[in-house]
This record gives C-alpha cells, sequence and structure tokens, in this order.
C-alpha cells in the first residue's frame, strides 16, 4: 500500500479479537530495569526474592477479557521471619521464667519478668495483627509492665492482670486462619487455647488480688468488646453481616446471655436442693475424671469459633462467628485466678471443654453444610474446592 493512502481505523470487534489474542501480563512487585547509558558494566545482582507466576482467570463469555499473569513473592521476607523467630523467643523466655516461678526455682522476680515478656510480645503481635503500631503498643505495654514490678501496688498489678487476660483472649481468636474442612478448624481452635493458656500463666504472674467471680466477669465483658471492635472493621460492618450472619449472631448472642444469667441467677436464687442436683454431676466428673469443663466454653466458645473458621473460607460472616471465640479464650486465660482449682484440674477442664466444644462444632459445620451446601461426598469435595476466600497468612496483618 502507497506510504500516502489513507489508513483505516480497526474496528471495535477487530480490537476486542486482537486483546484475546495477547494476554495482558501484570508483574507486582516487579522492580524496573536500570538504564543501561553508554558503559553499561556488570550486570545488576539479581533479585534475592524468588517471584512465581499466577494465572488469574477474567470472566468468562462474551465479556471474557484478557487473562492476567501475576508475580507474587513466592515466600515471606527475611525481615519479617525474624520479627516472628523474635518473637517466639520472647514468649519462649518469658513462659520459661514463668514455670520456673511455679515450681519453684530462681528469684522472686522472676513470674513478674516473665509476665512482662508475655504481654509485651501479645500486645506487639495483637498491634500488628490487627493492623496497628506494634512497636508503639508494645513498647507501651513494657513500660507500664515495668511501672507495675516497681510500684508494687494490688489496684496496679490486678490492673495489669485484667488487661493481660484481655489482650490474651482476643489475640488468640485473631490468630485464627481460614479452614476448609474440620479438621483445619479444630487445629485453629487448639491454637486459639494454648495462647490463651499462655496467657493465663503471664496474669497470675502479676500475682493480682481479686475477687474470682467480678474478675472472670470483667475480662470476659472486655474482651468481647475488643473481639467485636476489631470484628466490625473485619466484617465490613453491621451491612456485611447479612441475612444470615445476622440470625447466627443474634443466636450466639442468646446463648451467651442465657448461659450467664442462668448461671448468675441460679448462684443467687436457686434452692439448695436444685443446686446439690446440678452440683452432682459436677463433683461426680470431678472425683472420677479429675475436672469438669466449663460450660461457656465448651457449649459457645470453641463451637463458634470452629465454626466460624470454617466459614470464613467461604464468607466474610464467618468473623462475626469467631468474635464469640473469645468465650473459649477469656475463660481460659483467667482459669488459674481461682486458687481453689489446682494446676492439673485447670488444665483437664480446658481439655474436656475443647473435646465437648469440638464434637458440638463438627454436628453444627455439617448441619449448615447439609442445609445450605451440596449433598453427598462428591458435592462436600467441589464444595470445599470452591471455599477460596483469601486471608492473610497467621503472622501478616489482617488490615
Amino acid at each position: 500500500m502507497p506510504r500516502t493512502a489513507p489508513r483505516r481505523r480497526a474496528t471495535r470487534h477487530e480490537r476486542v479479537r486482537s486483546l484475546d489474542r495477547e494476554p495482558v501480563v501484570v508483574t507486582t512487585a516487579a522492580r524496573p530495569a536500570p538504564d543501561p547509558g553508554p558503559d553499561p558494566g556488570p550486570d545488576p545482582a539479581p533479585d534475592p526474592e524468588p517471584m512465581r507466576e499466577e494465572v488469574v482467570p477474567g470472566p468468562t463469555g462474551a465479556a471474557a477479557g484478557p487473562e492476567l499473569t501475576v508475580s507474587v513473592p513466592d515466600r515471606e521476607p527475611v525481615q519479617s521471619r525474624l520479627l516472628v523467630a523474635l518473637w517466639v523467643l520472647v514468649v519462649a523466655g518469658g513462659l520459661a521464667a514463668l514455670v520456673a516461678a511455679m515450681i519453684p526455682r530462681g528469684p522472686d522476680w522472676l513470674d513478674g519478668a516473665g509476665a512482662v515478656a508475655v504481654v509485651t510480645a501479645y500486645s506487639w503481635a495483637l498491634a500488628a495483627r490487627t493492623g496497628g503500631r506494634p512497636v508503639i503498643f508494645g513498647g507501651l505495654a513494657l513500660v507500664l509492665g515495668l511501672l507495675v514490678l516497681l510500684l508494687d501496688q494490688d489496684y496496679l498489678c490486678t490492673g495489669a492482670a485484667v488487661m493481660t487476660c484481655v489482650v490474651s483472649a482476643v489475640l488468640g481468636v485473631m490468630a485464627t486462619t481460614p479452614a476448609v474442612r474440620f479438621s483445619r478448624a479444630a487445629r485453629e481452635c487448639v491454637v486459639a487455647v494454648v495462647i490463651a493458656a499462655i496467657g493465663a500463666m503471664a496474669t497470675i504472674g502479676f500475682d493480682p488480688v481479686v475477687s474470682v467471680v467480678r474478675f472472670e466477669y470483667v475480662t470476659l465483658g472486655l474482651a468481647m468488646l475488643g473481639a467485636f471492635g476489631v470484628v466490625y472493621r473485619l466484617g465490613a460492618g453491621l451491612h456485611g453481616l447479612g441475612r444470615r450472619g445476622l440470625v447466627v449472631v443474634a443466636i450466639c448472642g442468646v446463648l451467651l446471655a442465657v448461659t450467664l444469667l442462668y448461671a448468675e441467677m441460679l448462684r443467687r436464687y436457686g434452692s439448695q436442693d436444685l443446686v446439690d442436683h446440678l452440683l452432682g454431676g459436677v463433683r461426680w466428673s470431678r472425683d472420677h475424671l479429675g475436672a469438669f469443663p466449663r460450660p461457656i466454653e465448651a457449649v459457645l466458645g470453641v463451637p463458634a469459633l470452629a465454626w466460624g473458621c470454617h466459614m470464613r473460607a467461604r464468607r466474610r460472616q464467618g468473623w462475626w462467628l469467631c468474635a464469640f471465640g473469645v468465650a473459649a479464650t477469656a475463660p481460659v486465660a483467667n482459669a488459674l485466678v481461682n486458687p481453689a482449682i489446682s494446676l492439673l484440674e485447670c488444665g483437664l477442664s480446658v481439655l474436656y471443654a475443647l473435646v465437648v466444644g469440638l464434637v458440638i462444632g463438627y454436628v453444627v459445620i455439617r448441619t449448615d453444610l447439609a442445609l445450605t451446601g451440596s449433598r453427598g461426598q462428591g458435592g462436600r469435595r467441589l464444595e470445599e474446592a470452591a471455599a477460596v476466600r483469601p486471608e492473610p497468612p497467621r503472622t501478616a496483618a489482617l488490615l
């Protein structure tokens, strides 16, 4: 064609077909190539962080666009892994100091030092997990903990114990990840309980002077407020609940209120015969099994956490269920405050409540899948394959 001939502009249909033939490649975390200049010199050092390419398919049908090839890091940055390793060392050191103080071995200030180390690490982790400023909150927890040890006042030690218990309970819930299968949900419940159990040892490390019932109610209430404050942002506010989430949250709220009110009314207004009849099962369990599981943990906390982690892999509403998981982590975090219960009985009580709660959670999850999901083993496998809602890993910020 002559150079002076007029050029014909491609039609819209031809431009769309050309885009379909040439996929668009989008590379994240890519670095611009250096300008070689007149003398390029030696080759630049390769990127130390290996990358992998993932193909993200677009919509199908007539409106299908080009496929996107996204390059993402293959593993966590070295700095993040070092911070996690340092955090684990601090928690392990604080736990060792608390265990040595319980035996007892070592100086008298060992339990206080271990409690300060654990609450500092937990405050740092909770701030980092919820998108806050971990250096500020971790440093503030360290300074306040040291002041409490130096001043050695009963009201300061009690306040530090309350905040340690609350931080441990909320962190145990926030440290969980989505679970596609029930086995993974059970593992997340175990992780939350272990975090809260370490916090329980740090709580009594401050040697608080408390009324046991009042301490349990205060820590549970503050942990609920903290968990729901974070979940309000993670769950996109109240409008992110939907009809199904609203029904589930209402049921859990009623169950929590009934559990607390029934126990309190039974303690204050129950007849002696009724109390003795109900406590007969508790005494039998303590005599033959060594402990009795706490009802709020077994009936509400563990099932809600397991179901919430399972639902989070499918929809964001699962975070609202996970908020009720503090009904499991808060009783674990304040379990050692009661001096009338031995350490062995506390451990067995937590273990029994975890087992009973996981059994209830399994029944609830299977019932939910039977009512809302596909039937049969093949349908369950397809449903699990479709549960691909992404969330950051356990050591990354959620917000």
